[in-house]
Formats: structure tokens, sequence, C-alpha cells
């Protein structure tokens, strides 16, 4: 297998860790430039929310434990209360008009950053299939 990787290098010129990468990593790191583009300005650079005002994603009970409800609030946007880390917020998040397979991305980035791990990945297929 290290000869074969060692191929790959020598062939294209790129360095093993971007031949490695699972499909989950790739998405990850998809997802990471959409968050700087769309969430980071609410959501602060870490995750962490602005508090009273915009719930944190960072260690977010609500994000792990809501999932059908986090991809729906990204792709149809979110009004009314929500409680993340026994705290009440109550606001309005503009859909931020992403295409399915960007949710998914940013999805796979969120739920695995910040202390958040979720090892089952997010698709475009199963964000398709959430509806308003």
């Amino acid at each position: 297998m290290k000869l074969y990787y060692t191929l790959i290098i020598i062939l294209t010129g790129l360095p093993l860790a971007l031949q490695a990468q699972s499909p989950l990593e790739k998405s990850i790191k998809r997802g990471s430039d959409l968050y700087e583009d769309f969430c980071v300005s609410c959501h602060m650079s870490y995750g962490q929310g602005i508090p009273n005002v915009y719930p944190p994603l960072a260690k977010s009970d609500f994000l792990m434990q809501n999932r059908k409800a986090s991809i729906k609030a990204i792709k149809y946007g979110q009004t009314g209360e929500i409680v993340v880390n026994n705290k009440p917020y109550i606001g309005y998040m503009a859909p931020p008009g992403l295409s399915d397979d960007e949710i998914a991305d940013v999805m796979n980035y969120i739920t695995n950053t910040w202390g958040n791990k979720n090892t089952k990945m997010i698709t475009e297929e199963e964000v398709s299939l959430v509806e308003k």
C-alpha cells in the first residue's frame, strides 16, 4: 500500500495527505470554507455563538442530538425558540441559500469541530430528504 501512495505522489506531484483523505475529511474541509463564508458572522470563528443572541455550535447538545432539525435549520432557516445546552434562544436565522451538497459539507464540519464528534457522515442524499 505504501508503494501505491508513493507512486501516486511521484506521478501526480500531490502530497500524500491529499491522496489519503477520506470522503468525510474532504467534506469537512469544504464545509470549513463554507462556514467561513456563510456562518462565522453569527456563530463566530470557534462556534461559540453570541450569548443570548446566536446559539453556540461548539459542544452543542441541540446540534448533536437533533440531526434532522439542524439540517432543516440550515436548509430552510430557523424561527422560534430552540434550547441549546439548557439555554433558550429565540430568534431568526435566514436560510443561507446553500445547495444540498453544501449543507452536508457544513454539517459535517460543524458536527466534527469544536468538541463535536460525528462518525456518521451526512450526505447530500440525506439532506435532500429533509422537507420543510
